[in-house]
């Protein structure tokens, strides 16, 4: 992972990456350097020659200047004060195309401590490859860029040097839920998924930093009752597994919250077989649960004074002669039953499992969030980029809102309507898994809402599309696995 700096002496690095931004002229660029001055009428000459223009996204290179080379990437239109996720995007663009490079100097405007964090982690975010499983090809792909150093006047502040440590935090715990989105289901199955998620507890500090980490077992979660995970997992050779992390600060009195993370390791429909175009993405089917164990560990690591009760319910959903049946019954965690109409309807089934789970905790708890690639019908409604939140209590969305638009992840508050509730209702069971087609993300988010103690305030983050990116890298975003809501967690946290 590339290690962040942070200066304001000499420029020592191979690479100058400085920011280029459109004018209101026709044609006109500006260059927009921060602290560092260049000799910008002869840059300005040159870039324009070559094209440039400064659009997000955009980055040129060019050979000379004070490092040996200087690298221009897309601010978009030229303001005088660039928001932070301007910032975070195009030092992440810069940071993608700079494979194999040993070191780079990013010279952005920096009006304050929350710039420099937002280019440290663009840069550290954008500077990810996954070359875990190449063979031949392998020697032919270039690292990820080494070495970074964010140029700003402030470097001698403790805070700048507090935000570099961040986001290195950051960085290094969105690369571990990418690696693990990007992993095939042939190496991480539920097993396979909590033993590395131990080797990270371990890293992340372990008992030393307040950490604890249990893990159920087949065995153990049909003798408890954990109906929906079970019934989810029981048609695969892989077992299921619920995967426990808790984190407790040396802070006392403090606030705790209840992450629950949807864990399908892969996602074929079971016996509702999904069609085989698209399938492989269904790897990206744990992006919950990754996320919510990540964020955990940053936070720990962190040292962030409120206590988390991390949840994963664990498991590969696969057709077999031991697979649940569209009409089966199963009995949720608590005694809830539900009517499996639909098989690949199974991330409720595992979040139901460990929504009510997570409420059984010793302490209170002043929030409860789950994570999940729930639904196609978010992608319909919201996009590839665009998550969604569903929310038993407005104060409490409205203070991850604002989370996550400070963590630069993009969220947008849907609503649960009660006349859709009754779609689920079930002849023959307390409730169904799937109800009405319309609507369908809402739907989703009224079952899990069943699950819930209408007195704890609660949030559905539904990631479906953002989670896993099938179009091309932009900004601080690889193709593939993206980590979402990681980000959005540690600010709710911090904030609290």
């Amino acid at each position: 992972m590339t290690t962040l700096k942070i200066s304001d002496g000499l420029v020592k690095d191979d690479v100058l990456v400085v920011g280029l931004a459109s004018t209101n002229t026709k044609g006109g660029i500006a260059i927009e350097s921060g602290d560092l001055a260049l000799d910008v009428e002869y840059l300005i000459s040159s870039l324009t020659d070559l094209g440039a223009t400064g659009a997000a996204d955009e980055v040129t290179k060019m050979p000379g200047g004070p490092a040996r080379m200087i690298v221009f990437t897309g601010l978009g239109s030229k303001s005088t004060s660039y928001s932070n996720e301007i910032l975070r995007r195009a030092s992440g663009s810069a940071a993608r195309m700079l494979n194999g490079a040993s070191s780079a100097t990013f010279a952005f405007p920096t009006k304050d401590i929350t710039a420099v964090a937002a280019i440290a982690e663009g840069v550290a975010l954008g500077a990810y490859v996954f070359n875990e499983f190449r063979g031949s090809t392998k020697a032919e792909r270039k690292d990820a860029l080494k070495s970074a150093t964010v140029y700003t006047k402030l470097a001698s502040k403790t805070e700048a040097k507090a935000a570099i440590h961040r986001a290195q935090i950051i960085a290094k715990y969105t690369h571990l839920v990418r690696d693990l989105i990007n992993t095939p289901p042939s190496h991480l199955t539920p097993h396979s998924f909590t033993k590395i998620l131990t080797k990270s507890f371990k890293d992340a500090g372990g008992l030393k930093a307040g950490l604890k980490v249990k893990i159920w077992d087949e065995k153990q979660l049909k003798t408890q009752g954990f109906g929906g995970i079970i019934g989810v997992g029981q048609g695969s050779a892989n077992p299921p597994r619920l995967l426990h992390i808790e984190y407790t600060p040396k802070a006392k009195n403090t606030k705790r919250y209840a992450f629950v993370g949807k864990g399908i390791t892969f996602d074929t429909g079971g016996l509702n077989l999904k069609p085989g175009l698209g399938m492989e993405a269904m790897k990206s089917d744990m992006s919950g649960a990754a996320a919510v164990c990540a964020a955990t560990l940053a936070i720990a690591e962190l040292g962030l004074p409120v206590a988390i009760e991390c949840w994963a319910p664990l498991a590969e959903n696969m057709p077999s002669d031991s697979a649940t049946r569209p009409s089966d019954i199963i009995t949720i965690f608590g005694g809830k039953t539900v009517e499996v109409l639909n098989p690949d309807a199974e991330g409720r089934l595992v979040l139901a499992d460990g929504l009510v789970k997570a409420q059984e905790s010793k302490n209170k708890l002043d929030g409860i969030i789950d994570v999940a690639t729930l639904t196609g019908a978010q992608v319909i409604a919201l996009g590839t980029r665009t998550s969604a939140v569903m929310t038993n209590n407005q104060k409490f969305s409205d203070s991850f809102l604002e989370a996550s638009k400070d963590a630069g992840e993009q969220f947008w508050p849907m609503p649960l309507p009660v006349e859709l509730r009754a779609s689920l209702d079930s002849p023959v069971a307390d409730l169904a898994n799937i109800g009405d087609k319309n609507g369908g993300m809402l739907v989703a988010g009224l079952f899990l809402k069943d699950f819930v103690s209408n007195e704890l305030p609660w949030l559905h983050l539904d990631i479906a599309g953002p989670a896993y990116n099938e179009g091309k890298a932009h900004g601080y975003t690889p193709v593939g696995g993206t980590g979402i809501a990681l980000r959005s967690l540690v600010r709710l946290v911090e904030q609290a």
